[in-house]
């Protein structure tokens, strides 16, 4: 008797993450596989809905529009600052990685895009918005949770 992956259940997958181009972002190959509970938006939605209902042992290769992955890109989370209100030790070069602080005290990471002796502009959407994903996934085994 084979059991499919279901909400609730406890899946082991292995995965090769792909940009429309073919280059690899992400790959589970060379480590153990990730681990999380299926319908616990623990990972993006389409990778998901894309292992619910396979079988351990079974490979699939799913196409995740930007609406099912990391959401599109939104021009609010574009930000620009006075130079003065980055901390003196930071350089902040074009491409570098800072964490902004939002009004609730959580911190998020944003990326250098411009930079000039008076204004920062960073980027604080996450890498991967906007853009469509593969990924080929394998699932290695299902535990279902008590």
């Amino acid at each position: 008797m084979s059991t499919t992956a279901k909400p609730g259940d406890k899946v082991a997958v292995h995965y090769t993450g792909k940009l429309s181009d073919g280059s690899v972002f992400d790959t589970s190959k060379d480590r153990d596989p990730i681990q999380f509970v299926l319908g616990q938006r623990r990972v993006i939605p389409g990778f998901d809905k894309a292992i619910a209902g396979m079988a351990p042992g079974e490979k699939k290769t799913a196409e995740i529009p930007a609406e099912d992955a990391y959401g599109p890109r939104r021009p609010e989370l574009i930000l620009e600052f006075e130079r003065d209100r980055i901390p003196p030790d930071i350089s902040a070069e074009i491409g570098q990685e800072l964490q902004v602080q939002t009004t609730a005290g959580q911190a998020i990471p944003a990326v250098v895009i411009q930079a000039s002796d008076t204004s920062v502009t960073l980027d604080a959407n996450h890498p991967l918005a906007g853009k469509d994903l593969t990924f080929d996934i394998e699932l290695v085994g299902v535990v279902a949770e008590p």
